[in-house]
């Protein structure tokens, strides 16, 4: 059994849906004080009163350095310090290289890398004065491990963040902070759902465990990161996929 980390104060971007919403149910389920984080208010209300516990929201673009230290700051201000940032806010339009506008890929690599750092810069120095000091990114098996047509500008920011958090936990263990990696795979989402049950069915069939993730396990494999157990654990990557990335081919799972 882990360690508590009720009373923690986390921060959790992207957290209006999706993964980012999963991995903020998670936390504010073991009553840690979630910041839910997301571009647009609404939603993040909507999504801190969806997940309760005391979660609360906060407008941030993460690819605006101001906009991430006003969020740190919010989270010092109603939390009385920072333990945690989930720096899961991303982007993945799907556009092959051949027809994809440069602003595209700019988007993509602003929002998914440039926007790690910013919000790891701009929560350092509350991340500093803590004493269980984690990071955790939310990363893909595309590009750092498979490739998909459409996602050449996805896969390489999804890339960069590892190449980024080989330095950053490097430099940030001399503050007792870790930094760490989840990488999914198929997770079921809101914009999967909507795909229809035939389509689910037939990405299932590619995973050993025949069935696609929920956000939960992603918030699960955040949670464990961010325990007070895994503190000796730093620059490492955990990839829940359900052993999608494991069979050579189909041929292997019949």
């Amino acid at each position: 059994m882990l360690t508590p980390i009720s009373g923690r104060s986390v921060i959790v971007t992207g957290a209006s849906k999706g993964i980012g919403k999963g991995i903020a149910r998670v936390f504010a389920r073991q009553a840690a004080k979630v910041l839910v984080v997301s571009r647009n208010l609404a939603e993040a209300e909507a999504s801190a009163a969806e997940i309760g516990n005391g979660a609360s929201a906060f407008s941030a673009d993460v690819g605006d350095f101001d906009q991430c230290r006003a969020m740190a700051e919010a989270a010092l201000e109603r939390h009385g310090g920072l333990d945690v940032l989930c720096a899961n806010a991303g982007v993945y339009p799907q556009t092959v290289i051949e027809e994809m506008d440069p602003s595209e890929w700019d988007l993509v690599l602003g929002t998914n890398l440039k926007g790690n750092f910013l919000s790891v810069k701009a929560c350092l120095p509350a991340l500093k004065g803590s004493d269980q000091g984690r990071v955790i990114l939310t990363s893909s098996i595309t590009g750092p491990v498979t490739g998909f047509p459409g996602w050449s500008h996805y896969g390489a920011s999804k890339s960069g963040q590892l190449g980024f958090m080989r330095t950053a936990c490097i430099e940030l263990a001399r503050h007792g902070i870790t930094v760490n990696a989840v990488l999914p795979g198929n997770i079921i989402t809101e914009g999967l759902e909507g795909l229809g049950e035939d389509y689910l069915s037939t990405m299932a069939a590619s995973i050993p465990l025949k069935k696609l993730g929920v956000v939960e396990d992603i918030g699960n494999a955040a949670l464990f990161l961010a325990s007070k157990e895994a503190a000796y654990i730093t620059g490492q990557t955990i990839i829940v996929d359900g052993g999608q990335i494991l069979p050579e081919s189909l041929e292997a799972l019949e």
